[in-house]
Formats: C-alpha cells, structure tokens, sequence
C-alpha cells in the first residue's frame, strides 16, 4: 500500500511539473508574461505584471487580458489532475483597475468537480490584497490524459 501511494504522490508531482513545463512554453501565456506560480491539486495560481501595453482605450486594463490571467489559473487548476478539461464557461466580474507596473495574482480554486465537470472559483488580487476581479468557470472533464504527459 505505501509503494502505491509513493507512486501516485510522484506521478502526480510528474503531472504538476508537465503542466508548469507547458505554461512556460506557452507563447500567449508567453507574450503577456503569465507565471504559473503555484499548482496543487484543484487548485493554481498565477501571476503577470500589469503593463501599459495592456491598457485599453481608456487607459485602464484591457479586460483580456486580466481575463488571460483568469483562464490560465483556471486551465491549471482543472487539469492537475491529470486529464483534460476544457473550458465551457467563464463568467469573469471586473471590481477595480489594476495600478500600473503592479504585479496581479489569480488563484482558482476547484469548488466542484464530477466524473464530467470542474467547477473553479478564481480571485484576482492586486498587490495590496485588494480584489481586481472574480470569477467562476466550468469545464468539461474528458477522460483522456493530458497530450503533453509522457506515457
């Protein structure tokens, strides 16, 4: 029994370091400079620096790409488990502006999860702590493994 749990605890790890390694490859993750700071099991969270390329027309953050930060922490923390679960829905509320130059974090958190489904809630904290935006997002859990896990 101890040799299984081993075994698992390390594949997971295995999964969990597979995920960070395709996140850093990521090139839209790349060219907002999102970070995958954190993983565990439901649960991730991620980071990018606020910049004035990501400003919309009036100045403040583009909701894109806060919502870009959402869907990244989201994608994580319903796939750390090892098989694939895409995005159905996202519902993002926006509360207040990021500053600029200000580093944002967003941390989901599995809620709910069934044989089909995973249900995250996500926060996007300022650096203060403040809340930027929340949101909550469902996706559809297939039983295939993750592509990028090695066999």
């Amino acid at each position: 029994m101890e040799l299984m749990m081993a075994k698992d605890e390390m594949t997971t790890e295995e999964t969990f370091e597979a995920i960070r390694r395709s996140v850093e490859r990521e090139p839209y993750a790349r060219t907002l400079g999102i970070r995958l700071v954190n993983l565990d099991l439901g649960r991730a969270e991620t980071e990018m620096e606020f910049s004035d390329h990501m400003d919309n027309l009036f100045g403040t953050a583009h909701g894109g790409a806060i919502f870009s930060l959402v869907d990244e922490a989201f994608g994580a923390a319903a796939n750390s488990h090892g098989t694939v679960a895409l995005a159905l829905n996202v519902n993002l509320v926006y509360v207040l502006p990021p500053w600029p130059g200000e580093t944002l974090r967003a941390v989901a958190t599995e809620v709910d999860m069934s044989e089909t489904a995973s249900t995250c809630e996500i926060r996007v904290l300022g650096e203060d702590g403040r809340i930027i935006a929340t949101a909550q997002a469902t996706g559809y859990r297939k039983k295939e493994r993750l592509p990028f896990l090695e066999s």
